[in-house]
């Protein structure tokens, strides 16, 4: 004879046979669909931008030559179709390389760089910090608590310098728009030989043992976590990357019209002779006069790079004009003065003179190969 519990477990089973199974739970589903409106959204997005930037060169020369019916031939035709041309490429280029890029920040968080690099031996060391500052959140603003937190878990000091060099110089923007100006050849040669200064200038650095030229409070200091990610989902990592495209397009814009707004006037008014015999390859001084010139400027690689595009029109060997876009980037004289509250002058120096000197050699390097 069965037992109750036999009987009550098999008439259980019976009822449980005969039942639907289960609608899926309510946020699952809610999930799903925002995912999916999500996709849909992000499809006709790109769609629309690859659209836009077809458009691009049709509508600067409807503008230029029909519309305000300027010649092709005169300087002021040739700056206003430059500048309509460039503007509206380089915002947009910009702007869906800071959201994709934002999308993937959100998997490198700062402190997950920190805790990568800490006890890091230099060497190894050095290459790692190069490649991720390449891939994590830098700009002039972060590099005091970023040179803090890498000193504090442990970090050499010519690794985190090796950080500190690759994360403005190899930045996915100059990247992207050395492609889309004078194709992968250049973009990858830039990457390159820019993780080479980075990762020589750190070692460099940690060579020279200079420890004692940081400020003392960096070594007492303790700092938390940088920031710290927990798991997202996509429609927060796609919320992510729209802010950086807002807090990033919206800071750099100025910068990029000025910038083409320059390389504009270069590209109709400045005559080609002039800047062949200045920045051309047979001026040899001509590169350490362009870093020289650029590292007590301030811009970005969205500002400088529409003025190396004219500056190359008219003359200008590529090398050089490269290692001046380089040390306006790497060596800008707003990042020194807000590294000095952390370093002293006598490091402060060394580390642009040897940027600088790396810089100088990639120049000469590409005049040599392209």
């Amino acid at each position: 004879m069965s037992s109750f519990g036999e009987i009550t477990s098999a008439k259980g089973d019976i009822a449980g046979a005969g039942q639907r199974p289960s609608a899926p739970s309510p946020a699952p589903e809610a999930e799903r669909r925002a995912a999916i409106r999500l996709a849909a959204g992000l499809a006709l997005l790109a769609l629309a931008w690859v659209g836009a930037y077809l458009a691009l060169r049709p509508l600067a020369d409807i503008l230029t030559y029909d519309l305000l019916r300027l010649s092709g031939d005169s300087h002021l035709g040739s700056a206003v179709n430059f500048f309509l041309y460039d503007t509206p490429k380089i915002l947009l280029l910009l702007t869906a390389v800071v959201f994709l890029v934002g999308i993937v920040r959100t998997f490198f968080p700062a402190e997950r760089a920190r805790r990568a690099l800490g006890g890091r031996r230099e060497g190894i060391g050095n290459v790692a910090a190069a490649g991720l500052g390449v891939v994590t959140p830098f700009c002039s603003c972060s590099a005091v608590p970023l040179f803090i937190g890498f000193v504090e878990a442990g970090v050499p000091l010519g690794v985190t310098f090796s950080f500190l060099v690759a994360a403005p110089m190899v930045n996915e923007v100059a990247v992207v728009l050395l492609f889309g100006l004078f194709g992968w050849g250049t973009a990858l040669l830039y990457v390159a030989l820019g993780l080479g200064i980075a990762i020589v200038s750190g070692w460099v650095i940690g060579r020279l043992r200079m420890e004692r030229h940081v400020e003392d409070f960096v070594y007492e200091m303790m700092v938390g976590q940088l920031d710290s990610e927990g798991r997202l989902s996509w429609v927060d990592r796609v919320g992510r990357a729209r802010q950086a495209v807002r807090e990033i397009v919206g800071r750099v814009w100025p910068f990029v019209v000025v910038g083409i707004a320059v390389g504009a006037g270069i590209h109709g008014y400045v005559p080609e002779d002039f800047l062949a015999d200045v920045m051309g390859k047979g001026a040899w001084w001509s590169v350490p006069a362009a870093v020289a010139l650029g590292v007590p400027m301030y811009s970005n690689a969205a500002g400088i790079i529409p003025v190396v595009e004219a500056l190359m029109d008219k003359g200008a060997a590529l090398g050089t004009a490269l290692a001046f876009m380089m040390s306006v980037i790497a060596l800008s004289l707003p990042e020194m003065i807000i590294l000095r509250r952390v370093l002293k002058w006598r490091l402060i120096a060394v580390f642009i003179g040897v940027v600088a000197a790396g810089i100088v050699f990639v120049g000469y390097v590409f005049n040599l190969v392209l």
